[in-house]
């Protein structure tokens, strides 16, 4: 297994090589790749940087979901439990959004520790992105959906990691109270 330092350097580039060309949701024309050190980020503060392969993880959160990187590149390249944790987090994309919803809201609780870990981090991430000051119609329905939503999967996730759970219970009262 790589060292501890190179493994998560290792993940940032392979994260941010293979979301190159995608933009982030909620924030106007931010690079993905921010997101996704973000998350990472979230991980690091919360297991205070004693478990790379959850940060290596974080980085690489999405890249099955989103681009042609496959299970078995992550294993070889970075560990069987990265790529578990990367497996557990991906969506099933060829269902429609609202039963991936769906899916994550009841497969939340049956998730691994460290997996819940990482959707509580993608989800505060994600919310955050999402409050914004004066904002439009749009915005502030996709922001009351997303947060409405966000808590019921968070729910079956809790109770893994003191900080994560706080900073997603300030990030849901930040944007409520920016509506």
């Amino acid at each position: 297994m790589l060292p501890a330092v190179r493994l998560i350097s290792e993940a940032a580039e392979v994260a941010a090589r293979r979301h190159k060309s995608m933009l982030r949701k909620g924030r106007d024309n931010e690079p993905y790749a921010n997101h996704l050190a973000e998350v990472a980020n979230f991980l690091a503060i919360a297991t205070n940087g004693a478990d790379a392969e959850l940060v290596a993880a974080g980085w690489l959160h999405d890249t099955l979901e989103d681009t042609e990187t496959t299970t078995e590149e992550l294993s070889a390249r970075f560990s069987d439990r990265v790529a578990s944790l990367v497996v557990e987090c991906t969506d099933d994309v060829s269902l429609p959004k609202a039963e991936q919803r769906k899916r994550q809201i009841v497969d939340a609780p049956n998730k691994s520790a460290d997996a819940k870990l990482i959707k509580i981090a993608d989800k505060i991430s994600n919310i955050g992105a999402r409050i914004r000051s004066n904002p439009t119609a749009e915005q502030r329905a996709d922001l009351i959906e997303y947060t409405d939503w966000a808590v019921q999967v968070v729910a079956g996730c809790r109770g893994g990691n003191a900080y994560l759970d706080e900073t997603f219970d300030d990030v849901v009262r930040r944007a409520r109270a920016s509506l």
